[in-house]
């Protein structure tokens, strides 16, 4: 197969980890008669210094050529970068909500797995991390408050500032679909999460998705408010298979699912749309303060680029190796800082790259 990947290394640590991702993905096509044609693309920061501005329509339009994305990762230091003297609306974070909604990537797929060498660090009480877990939390990525009209203005001599939650049926109705489709290939359990206690926006959420869990009679869906996911997810993670809800509410609920895993450098994702066409990326952000030293976390990149054959291209098999090689690495003791533990070996960005294209 011929896969044309459009490759944002982006800012930071995301240069080292998108190379180590790349060296895996080279290491599939050889093994398995694949040919990946990468195109390299600007956004955030990096855009910002040769174009200035975060996103340009050149990108989009490079990206919508493409069979699939994958990024590295966007940002710099809030208090020491010259980017963030812009405006809020040209710094790097706008580039990638613009191309997400360019791209139409309304779905947003991010697992957390516990995997079992790792269980030592995961903070979480020894007798609920021995439970394990394996969710993946759904999110509605274009709508909501992130996207919905704001203003700042003086109101009768004090500030005011107003963001706008909304929703319509058909974005609730396309997310929620796409979450009982992968519900079907996992353990056939959705949990919608809402506030449908006090919004009106949530109480279409609900609504619409029971009706589109009428069509899927095979799956389990319950509701939780997100205050009370927030708590279960500490308390019992092991109960949750997908976790759908909507954009503020995933990011803060997939964040906190990251970290129990014991460590958000381990957490890939992928931005999805109507097509099988995906943005693939880590969950964490791009730690300017350990960018160029060699000791960033590649794996969720690389994991990443593993849904990205699963998802995108359908290579169910070559994904699966992927990430069997990730456990065998881990299994043999090998890690980066972020997740080194007594009696492990410790490895840079590069190594742990190699190891795992080694293991293909």
């Amino acid at each position: 197969m011929r896969c044309r990947i459009g490759v944002i290394a982006g800012d930071g640590i995301g240069p080292e980890i998108v190379r180590e991702a790349v060296k895996v993905l080279d290491q599939v096509a050889v093994k398995y008669g694949h040919e990946f044609d990468y195109t390299e693309l600007l956004l955030g920061g990096a855009s910002i210094d040769v174009h200035g501005v975060p996103l340009t329509e050149e990108t989009i339009q490079a990206a919508k050529a493409c069979d699939a994305v994958l990024m590295g990762s966007i940002g710099g230091d809030a208090k020491t970068s010259p980017w963030y003297q812009l405006e809020p609306s040209r710094r790097p974070e706008a580039g990638l909500l613009g191309i997400r909604k360019a791209l139409n990537l309304f779905a947003n797929l991010r697992p957390a797995y516990l995997y079992e060498e790792l269980r030592g660090a995961c903070p979480l009480r020894e007798d609920i991390s021995a439970a394990g877990f394996d969710m993946l939390i759904m999110r509605e990525l274009t709508g909501g408050l992130y996207f919905g009209a704001r203003k700042t203005e003086v109101v009768d001599g004090v500030r005011t500032a107003v963001d706008t939650l909304s929703y319509n049926e058909q974005e609730i109705r396309r997310i929620a679909k796409r979450a009982f489709e992968i519900a079907m290939k996992r353990r056939r359990k959705v949990c919608s999460v809402d506030k449908a206690n006090v919004l009106d926006s949530s109480r279409l959420w609900r609504k619409v998705v029971e009706e589109v869990a009428a069509d899927y009679p095979q799956v389990e869906l319950s509701h939780m408010y997100v205050d009370n996911c927030a708590m279960q997810l500490v308390m019992n993670p092991a109960q949750f298979d997908v976790i759908l809800t909507e954009n503020m509410f995933g990011d803060i609920l997939s964040d906190e699912a990251s970290m129990v895993t014991g460590s958000i450098g381990m957490l890939s994702s992928a931005s999805l749309n109507d097509t099988r066409f995906g943005l693939y990326e880590p969950s964490h952000g791009s730690a300017p303060d350990i960018a160029g030293q060699d000791r960033a976390n590649p794996i969720a990149t690389i994991l990443s680029a593993a849904m990205m054959l699963r998802y995108t291209f359908d290579l169910d098999k070559e994904a699966d190796a992927v990430e069997a090689a990730v456990r065998q690495v881990l299994k043999e003791g090998f890690r980066t800082g972020d997740i080194r533990s007594e009696g492990c070996t410790c490895v840079g960005t590069a190594e742990m790259g190699s190891l795992i294209a080694d293991r293909i």
